[in-house]
């Protein structure tokens, strides 16, 4: 007779969040926010305390006194435990612990229980550090994102995860943490550097070439006019981008990535590879482009997606702004291996010791695999650089 007795747990966790599209809400728009964050009773001062980017910060020199004002105007339910705490942004934040450390201690001096709200106002790299601190504090806060940059607006901001850098490696340590709410407020868009406006632009690329080929269709043909600052079509492709996002999360039946397919990390193993050699001097954004370039050429190689396809994705990308060939992507080791290739083992440890990569499968669709050739991808590599020349060794004529 067995000695043991097993007991299987089992239960479910709905999670509900809004994902509000707005202007001004710091402004005239202020009881958007109000309304996300009505207490239970409906007669409970909610206790906040607000992170800014310092980018943000630097770039809307008025903001600070407009949230004060707007809390201040809303007293008998909000409560901004202390003004508007500003922060280092870029990737800097996630790489430096301190900094993670500091926002536990003021969530911890300022007493915000599991009933307040930590809000935090900026760009990708800002919101994860600021997300983790919030996560870990209490087993959890309820945390309010207000994404500032298109790359968090239509992507990150919108999901359900945070991440920290550690030992080289791109969000090593992190947790899955559901937002209260995400508010993104489009007027924070227009004055993001040429930089930024376009950073985002890939992350839209590549969901679009594995689920939506009418927004693939959509990207390739207003290339240069987001390029260029049209507000309308970068508006259309956030809230696209953003609902594609949000769509895979819901629907996948792997919210929190428990299984070893990772459909909307397409192009990311090469991506943050580059990223962490760059010293993080290539922006996710740009990473990301080039890696949905490297793994499309890659797809062509294997009969995956036609050429004609791989080409319009690349001009694609070029036409937006983007850099698609960095001097890192041909650095190699001692022993004369593609340094870039490591990426594909960080990537492998990073979802559980089988390594999973999606690729297109045509337009609009996509399929995984657990074997890379390195070859090929050397080839692919070759390639990319050759076409960043302009030396196109295929005969094909790019589409127009």
């Amino acid at each position: 007779m067995p000695n043991h007795n097993i007991y299987r747990q089992s239960f479910s966790v709905a999670f509900d969040y809004p994902v509000v599209f707005t202007r001004d809400v710091f402004g005239s728009n202020f009881p958007v926010l109000l309304e996300t964050v009505i207490s239970d009773d409906g007669q409970s001062v909610s206790r906040f305390l607000i992170f800014i980017d310092s980018e943000v910060h630097r770039l809307h020199p008025g903001l600070v006194n407009r949230i004060q004002s707007s809390f201040d105007r809303h007293a008998d339910r909000l409560e901004l435990v202390k003004p508007p705490h500003v922060l280092q942004g870029g990737e800097a934040i996630k790489n430096d612990y301190r900094m993670t450390m500091e926002i536990v201690d003021t969530i911890l001096e300022y007493k915000l229980c599991r009933h307040s709200y930590v809000a935090v106002v900026g760009g990708g790299a800002v919101l994860d550090a600021v997300g983790f601190a919030a996560s870990i504090v209490h087993r959890g806060l309820r945390t309010v994102r207000l994404p500032t940059t298109v790359l968090s607006q239509n992507d990150g901001g919108v999901g359900v995860k945070n991440g920290m850098n550690l030992h080289g490696g791109k969000n090593i340590v992190g947790t899955f943490h559901p937002p209260h709410a995400v508010i993104n407020d489009m007027d924070f868009l227009s004055t993001l550097p040429d930089r930024e406006w376009i950073a985002g632009v890939a992350e839209a690329y590549k969901v679009a070439l594995i689920k939506d080929e009418k927004f693939f269709r959509f990207l390739c043909a207003h290339a240069r006019g987001l390029n260029n600052r049209d507000n309308r079509a970068m508006e259309l492709l956030v809230r696209r981008c953003a609902d594609l996002h949000m769509e895979h999360i819901r629907s996948s039946g792997d919210p929190f990535e428990t299984g070893r397919s990772r459909p909307l990390d397409f192009g990311h193993w090469a991506a943050h590879k580059l990223e962490s050699m760059s010293n993080y001097r290539i922006g996710h954004g740009e990473a990301v482009a080039s890696g949905l370039a490297l793994d499309s050429l890659y797809a062509v190689e294997m009969g995956w997606l036609e050429e004609k396809d791989a080409h319009a994705l690349l001009k694609g990308l070029q036409d937006t702004g983007f850099m698609l060939w960095h001097e890192e992507m041909g650095r190699r080791l001692g022993d004369g291996t593609l340094e870039i290739l490591g990426g594909l083992d960080d990537f492998r440890e990073h979802l559980g010791g089988e390594l999973c990569v999606t690729f297109p499968l045509g337009v609009g669709q996509k399929h995984e695999t657990q074997h890379i050739d390195r070859k090929t991808v050397e080839k692919a590599v070759t390639e990319l650089s050759d076409i960043s020349r302009g030396e196109l060794r295929r005969a094909r004529q790019v589409m127009p």
